[in-house]
């Protein structure tokens, strides 16, 4: 089964996401859901509301609830871990059991979701004008927008390198991105994470523009190191992780010994966005 995580965006909130290539399908997390249509922005409080649902639905002999998958998606922690999910059809089904007034709305996502793959399975174009689009709704600058899209780029090009040398997806992948990330930051992801009070939120979408080119080079570096080495094992790419953080971290304290600033902030995108959108408030001519 060839997969594709993505997040997806319904009014703001994040939907966590895989595409399965064979099948021709997105699966959705399903607690991202009930987050969504309880309104109660709380995932323990969802996945609490889920354990109900789904215990109540099950007893009823509801086959939707027996036919969900349990995928691997990307968690709080910043590891893989499996994860109740539901195709399109099965979650039109779950809906009409959750009253709310988004389940219209999210009907109609839904189904616009599924038409814009296949859209992008005709034309890869369209994959970056989608994502650019919902950059842009959520508030990001263009300059920011334009930094991002091409860090998921170098971060393509690192994890097909890594697939080259044998290396697993999840785990392995999520331990060698920690090694890079630990190298230039000095803070693994879940540090990092913490540092910047983020949940669910990729750390990424958080980073400031220094911060993403910073990450670029590590990853970047990290990709060229492999490819010019070839390591073997899941050790000896371990050892090119650090490798390739290192790189970025040099020119990390350079900069922090010019400007006197810290690179790794606790400043994250919510509140970076909301400080814009008061300072625009204040003052509407700038």
């Amino acid at each position: 089964m060839t997969q594709e995580d993505s997040i997806k965006i319904f009014e703001d909130k994040k939907v966590r996401s895989i595409w399965d290539e064979e099948q021709e399908k997105w699966y959705f997390s399903i607690v991202d859901v009930i987050e969504i249509l309880t309104g109660q922005n709380d995932f323990q409080a969802a996945r609490n509301y889920w354990k109900v649902l789904k215990h109540r639905l099950l007893k009823e002999g509801n086959e939707t609830v027996t036919n969900c998958n349990h995928l691997k998606l990307e968690a709080e922690d910043g590891k893989m871990r499996l994860t109740d999910v539901a195709d399109s059809e099965q979650l039109f089904r779950l809906i009409q059991s959750i009253p709310s007034p988004k389940a219209e709305p999210f009907k109609l996502w839904l189904a616009k979701v599924a038409s814009e793959r296949l859209d992008e399975m005709q034309d890869p174009e369209l994959t970056i004008d989608r994502a650019l689009e919902q950059y842009l709704q959520l508030g990001y600058s263009e300059n920011w927008i334009n930094q991002r899209l091409k860090s998921i780029e170098i971060r393509k090009e690192l994890t097909d390198e890594w697939k080259k040398r044998g290396l697993k997806e999840g785990q392995q992948f999520a331990t060698l991105t920690d090694i890079i990330t630990k190298a230039w930051a000095d803070k693994t992801t879940k540090e990092y994470k913490i540092l910047k009070g983020l949940k669910k939120e990729n750390l990424c979408d958080n980073m400031t523009n220094t911060e993403l080119i910073l990450n670029m080079l590590a990853e970047a570096s990290t990709k060229d190191i492999s490819q010019a080495v070839k390591p073997e094992t899941f050790e000896d790419s371990k050892k090119v992780a650090k490798q390739g953080g290192n790189v970025a971290k040099v020119a990390r304290k350079e900069l922090e010994a010019k400007t006197g600033r810290k690179v790794v902030t606790s400043l994250n995108a919510k509140a970076a966005l909301k400080e814009k959108k008061t300072t625009k408030r204040l003052n509407p001519k700038k």
